[in-house]
Parts: C-alpha cells; sequence; structure tokens
C-alpha cells in the first residue's frame, strides 16, 4: 500500500522515466543514417529545383557515398576515444562541431585532389567524367559528415 509520508520518485508511481534522463549510447550504424541521408536529401533536392539530372545521381553517389565513408571512419575513430581529459570532450560542443568540419572539409579537399591527381596517371585511357565535380562534392560532403558524427558524438557524453 501506498504510505503518504514516504516520499516515492515520481518514476515508480507512474511506471515510467522520463527519457532526457535515458543515457543514450553511440550506436555506429543508426549514426550512419543522417550522416548519408542528410548531404544527399540536400543535394538532391538542390537537383529537383535546378532540374539537373547529374546533380541528382551526384546526390545519391559522390556525395551521400563520400559522406558515408567519411562518417563510418570517424564514427569507428570517436567509438575509441575515451573520454577524458581530451580537449572535444572538455571544449563546448558547438566549437567541437566547428573543428571537426573544417577537419572533414580539408580532409574531403585533400581526397579530392588526390584522385583527381592520382587516377589520370594511374589509368590514363579511362575518360573520367565524374571526376571534375569531386572537387566540390567531396569537401562539402565531408564536412556535413564530420558535423554531424562529432555532434551526435558529443550528445552521447554531455547526457
Amino acid at each position: 500500500m501506498y504510505n503518504r509520508n514516504t516520499p516515492t520518485p515520481s518514476g515508480e508511481i507512474y511506471g515510467a522515466q522520463s527519457r532526457r534522463t535515458k543515457k543514450q549510447s553511440f550506436v555506429l550504424w543508426r549514426e550512419l543514417i543522417p550522416a548519408y541521408l542528410a548531404p544527399a536529401i540536400m543535394a538532391g533536392i538542390g537537383g529537383i529545383i535546378t532540374a539537373d539530372k547529374v546533380l541528382q545521381v551526384r546526390a545519391l553517389i559522390t556525395i551521400g557515398g563520400s559522406s558515408l565513408l567519411i562518417a563510418f571512419c570517424m564514427g569507428l575513430w570517436l567509438r575509441t576515444r575515451r573520454p577524458r581529459n581530451q580537449w572535444f570532450v572538455r571544449a563546448p560542443r558547438l566549437l567541437v562541431t566547428l573543428v571537426f568540419a573544417i577537419g572533414g572539409a580539408l580532409f574531403g579537399l585533400l581526397a579530392a585532389w588526390g584522385i583527381t591527381t592520382l587516377l589520370p596517371f594511374l589509368l590514363p585511357n579511362n575518360p573520367y567524367l565524374w571526376l571534375g565535380q569531386i572537387g566540390f562534392d567531396f569537401p562539402i560532403s565531408s564536412a556535413i559528415a564530420c558535423m554531424t558524427m562529432s555532434w551526435r558524438w558529443r550528445v552521447t557524453l554531455s547526457k
């Protein structure tokens, strides 16, 4: 029987707790979904608005694919980080997200430069029509993927 004099937590009375009190862990496959969909949907909408069929295809392949690859690599790296006394655990979430976005854009730029430089050198007889576009696709999608992953990772630490 319920005793009025004994304080009881509200979770015991109502049988449920708030969703905010429940700590949510960083599950990589669940975090990869928005990291792929965010740049792919944004580029796809841009392709629909401008009626550019090539951009619609690039949204699914180079933009979404490179975003997924970068988010997967970054997610694996973030999962191995122990939240001890590291700068990206102590710093404000917005600053960490901005730093990872700039780092992702620079990495995407480096990857695009490497691919456009080395691929024609390694396979000179094949024409690569899509090669001119990855100089823009890779840095933007890498920055969006790094922003998404770092923001969602930091949310799991701060709860």
